[in-house]
C-alpha cells in the first residue's frame, strides 16, 4: 500500500511539477561527500536531475558529481586550488569555485572584500555593485558560483585575488501560478506528505501530529515577523530547516551577539540581519546572550511591532525570529516543578519576553532522527520551495477564521494576533492557491489549523502563567462554531487538565486538596484513607510518608480522635485501624500544609460518606485546631480548575483574599466555606 502511494504521489509531482522535483535518495548520496547545504546540492540537482527518466538521473548525477569535485572548494584542498588560480592566472575548469562569501567593508581602504571561507581566501576586493546587488553578502554571508583570478605586484595592498564574476546559489525566477496550478491537483493530505519530503523527511514512516509540527517550523518562511520556539531533546532535527533548506533564513549558532549586528549598526547606520533574512533562528539558546544591556529590550520590542528605535530613527524589519534548544530534562519533571521555558538564559526569563512568542512546537513530540525517517522518494528542489514560501509571505490568509468560526473570550489582544497568525500560516503552507480559489479552503481545513494554533499558543500561556501569575490566568482557550454555536476548548497534552479529578462520587475517604509543595511551587494532591477493624492505629504511605509528611498527618489524627465526636456522637476511632495514601497528581515530594485535609479525609472514611464530587478542599489548621488561611488563593483556584474542579471549600479566614481572584475564575466553582475543622467536615460531606 505503501508504495502505491509513494508511485502515485511521485507520478504526480512529476506531472505537474516537471522540472521542478527530484529524488531526495540523489541529495542524501552527494551530501554524504560534500559539506554544503542541502539548496546548494539540490540546486545543482534540478539542473541536471529534475526528471524521472532513469537515464537522465545517471547522466545528471555524473555531471552534478564532476562540477562538485572540480568546483566545490573543501576545507582540506583550499591551498591547491588557490595554487591553481595563480598558475592559471584565471580558474579556467568551468571558470567557477562554489563556496560560501562573506564580506565586510575596509573603512581604511573604502572598498568592500570577501572571504570565501572553504578556500580560506580573504580580503578580496569585490565591487560596490555586486554588494548592493545582494546585501546579505554583508551578513552572514551565502553559497555562490565565483569566478577567480589572480594577479600579483609588488607592495600591493589587497588580495592578489580577485572576483570577476559571482552567483548566488538560488532560483532566478519564481513562477507562482505554476505552484498554484499544480497544488490543485493534491489533496491536503497529500500535499502535507509533498511539503515533509520536499524537506527531506518520509511521512509515511511519521505520526500525523508530528507531519504538522514539522510544518510548523515552516510557519516563519511564509509569515513576516512571526516569533516561534521549539525546545525539545537533541537530535530531533530542530534546526535543520532554517540551515540547510532556505537561503533566505539565517542560523545564529548560541553565544553572544550585538544590537547592531541583529538589529542596527549607528556608525555605519545599516539595518542588522533583521532587515535582510527572511528568518533569523536562534540555535542553543540557553547561550543566547547581548553584550548590550539594552538587547533584550530591543528584541521585545521588535517582537512585539517589527520595528525599534536606534537614536532618532524608528526601523521596520520583517524577519521572523525563531528561537531552539534543547530540553536536557523530562518534560513531566518541568511541567511539576518548573516551566517549559527553563532553558533560556536567566536573563530571557521574562513574561514580557516570552508573551511574544506566537507559538511553542512540543519538540519532544517529534522522534529522534534515524535512517528510516529520511525520504528516498521524489519532493520539490528545495530552492523551488523556499522561494515559492518567500512569495507567499506577500499574503495574509488571517481572516480565514471568520468565516467559519468566533475565538472565546479567554483569548486576548496578543493571543488573537498569535493564533491568527499562525493560522494565516499553515493556510498558505496547505492551501497557497487559496489566495485565488476561495473554495479550495473548506471549514474543515480552517478547523484543523485553528486548533493545532490555538494549542501552540496556549502552550505559551501555560508557562506565562507559571512565570508571571495571576496575569496570565485566562489560558483556557475556544472557539465557537459560526454555525452550530457550539463552544470547543482546546488544551495542550503535557499540562494533564481537566481529568485529574474525575467526574462522579469518590469512595468515601477519598478527597482532593491543594497546596504548596516543597518546590515552593503548587501541586495537587489525593488523598485515600482506608477504615478496617483494629485498635486506632494510623498507617501513612505515597508522597507523605517521609519525616516532612508525617507530623502534620499525625497531627490531624490526633485532633480526629480527640474531636470526631463532635461530628458523629457514635464514631469510635478507637475500633479501627486507618491507612492514609497520599497520591501527587500535580508536583514532587510531599507537603507540609495538609492537615486539615487529613482531618476530613479520617472523618469521610470513618462515616462512610463520600465528600462531594469534584469538590477541592483548601486551607489548613494548627495543632489545637485553628484555622490557617490559604496560601496563594488566586493560583490555587486556577489549578482547581485546571484539574476539573467543579466544587471549592475556602476557610472564612481567607474571604479578604477574594478580591485577588479574577472574577471570571471565581464564578467557574460552586463555593463554601468553613469556619473551623467540624465546619469544614459537614460542609465537604454536603451535610446541612
Amino acid at each position: 500500500m505503501t508504495d502505491n502511494l509513494n508511485a502515485s504521489l511521485d507520478d504526480l509531482l512529476n506531472q505537474h511539477f516537471a522540472g521542478k522535483v527530484v529524488r531526495k535518495d540523489l541529495t542524501k548520496m552527494i551530501k554524504e561527500g560534500a559539506n554544503v547545504p542541502v539548496y546548494v546540492l539540490e540546486y545543482l540537482l534540478g539542473m541536471y536531475c529534475a526528471s524521472n527518466d532513469a537515464e537522465v538521473i545517471r547522466e545528471g548525477m555524473e555531471n552534478v558529481k564532476r562540477i562538485l569535485a572540480e568546483n566545490y572548494v573543501r576545507p582540506d584542498e583550499g591551498e591547491k586550488v588557490k595554487s591553481k588560480i595563480k598558475e592559471l592566472g584565471s580558474y579556467k575548469v568551468i571558470d567557477k569555485v562554489i563556496d560560501k562569501v562573506t564580506v565586510k567593508l575596509n573603512e581604511k581602504r573604502d572598498v568592500y572584500e570577501a572571504l570565501l571561507s572553504n578556500l580560506g581566501v580573504k580580503g578580496v576586493e569585490i565591487s560596490s555593485t555586486t554588494v548592493k546587488q545582494y546585501e546579505k553578502l554583508l551578513a552572514g554571508g551565502i553559497w555562490c558560483i565565483v569566478s577567480m583570478n589572480y594577479f600579483y605586484e609588488e607592495n600591493q595592498k589587497g588580495s592578489p585575488f580577485g572576483i570577476t564574476e559571482l552567483k548566488p546559489i538560488q532560483l532566478p525566477n519564481m513562477d507562482m501560478e505554476q505552484l498554484f496550478e499544480g497544488r490543485r491537483a493534491f489533496t491536503e493530505d497529500q500535499w502535507l506528505d509533498v511539503l515533509t519530503r520536499s524537506t527531506g523527511m518520509e511521512p509515511t514512516v511519521l505520526e500525523q501530529r508530528v507531519k504538522w509540527h514539522l510544518l510548523a517550523r515552516m510557519i516563519p518562511l511564509v509569515e513576516n515577523n512571526y516569533n516561534l520556539c521549539e525546545l525539545g531533546p537533541r537530535g530531533t532535527g530542530k534546526s535543520h530547516i532554517y540551515k540547510e533548506i532556505s537561503p533566505n533564513s539565517l542560523l545564529v549558532s548560541g553565544g553572544q551577539t550585538t544590537v547592531a549586528n541583529l538589529f542596527y549598526n549607528m556608525s555605519t547606520r545599516k539595518v542588522g540581519l533583521v532587515g535582510l533574512w527572511d528568518v533569523v533562528a536562534f540555535d542553543e539558546v540557553a547561550g543566547i546572550s547581548f553584550k548590550d544591556s539594552d538587547g533584550v529590550q530591543i528584541m521585545k520590542d521588535y517582537m512585539a511591532s517589527g520595528s525599534f528605535s536606534r537614536g532618532r530613527d524608528s526601523i521596520n524589519a520583517s524577519a521572523s525570529m525563531v528561537f531552539v534548544g534543547n530540553i536536557n530534562q523530562s518534560v513531566e519533571t518541568l511541567v511539576k516543578t518548573s516551566h517549559l521555558l527553563a532553558p533560556f538564559p536567566d536573563v530571557m526569563i521574562d513574561s514580557a519576553f516570552f508573551d511574544r512568542f506566537h507559538a511553542y512546537i512540543p519538540g519532544w513530540e517529534v522522534p529522534k532522527m534515524r535512517p528510516e525517517f529520511f525520504t528516498n522518494q521524489y519532493g520539490l528542489i528545495v530552492d523551488y520551495l523556499a522561494e515559492s514560501l518567500r512569495e507567499m509571505r506577500k499574503y495574509s490568509f488571517a481572516d480565514a477564521i471568520d468565516k467559519y468560526f468566533k475565538l472565546g473570550n479567554n483569548l486576548n489582544q496578543r493571543d488573537t494576533i498569535a493564533v491568527r497568525r499562525t493560522v494565516s500560516g499553515l493556510l498558505k503552507l496547505l492551501y497557497p492557491h487559496g489566495q485565488y480559489d476561495k473554495t479550495a479552503i473548506t471549514k474543515e481545513a480552517v478547523q484543523r489549523c485553528l486548533e493545532y494554533a490555538l494549542e501552540v499558543r496556549r502552550r505559551v500561556k501555560e508557562q506565562l502563567k507559571k512565570i508571571g501569575g495571576m496575569e496570565f490566568y485566562d489560558v483556557h482557550f475556544s472557539y465557537i462554531d459560526n454555525e452550530t454555536r457550539e463552544e470547543h476548548f482546546v488544551s495542550v497534552p503535557e499540562q494533564g487538565g481537566g481529568g485529574l479529578i474525575p467526574e462522579g462520587q469518590m469512595k468515601p475517604g477519598t478527597l482532593h486538596t491543594i497546596t504548596n509543595g516543597p518546590s515552593g511551587m503548587l501541586g495537587l494532591y489525593r488523598l485515600e484513607t482506608q477504615v478496617i477493624g483494629g485498635n486506632g492505629k494510623l498507617t501513612l504511605s505515597g508522597v507523605g510518608s517521609g519525616m516532612a509528611g508525617k507530623e502534620p498527618v499525625k497531627v490531624a489524627f490526633d485532633y480526629f480522635k480527640a474531636n470526631v465526636s463532635r461530628v458523629s456522637a457514635s464514631a469510635k476511632p478507637g475500633d479501627h485501624d486507618f491507612h492514609l495514601h497520599i497520591v501527587e497528581l500535580h508536583n514532587t515530594g510531599a507537603s507540609e500544609a495538609m492537615t486539615l485535609p487529613s482531618f476530613v479525609t479520617f472523618c469521610s472514611a470513618l462515616l462512610g460518606k463520600p465528600v462531594q464530587s469534584q469538590i477541592v478542599v483548601l486551607g489548613d489548621m494548627s495543632l489545637g485546631g485553628s484555622i490557617i488561611p490559604v496560601e496563594n488563593l488566586a493560583q490555587s483556584l486556577q489549578v482547581a480548575f485546571d484539574s476539573g474542579a467543579k466544587r471549592i471549600l475556602i476557610p472564612m479566614s481567607s474571604v479578604g483574599d477574594i478580591p485577588s481572584v479574577p472574577g471570571e475564575l471565581f464564578a467557574k466553582f460552586q463555593t463554601s466555606f468553613y469556619s473551623g475543622p467540624v465546619d469544614a467536615v459537614f460542609k465537604a460531606l454536603g451535610v446541612d
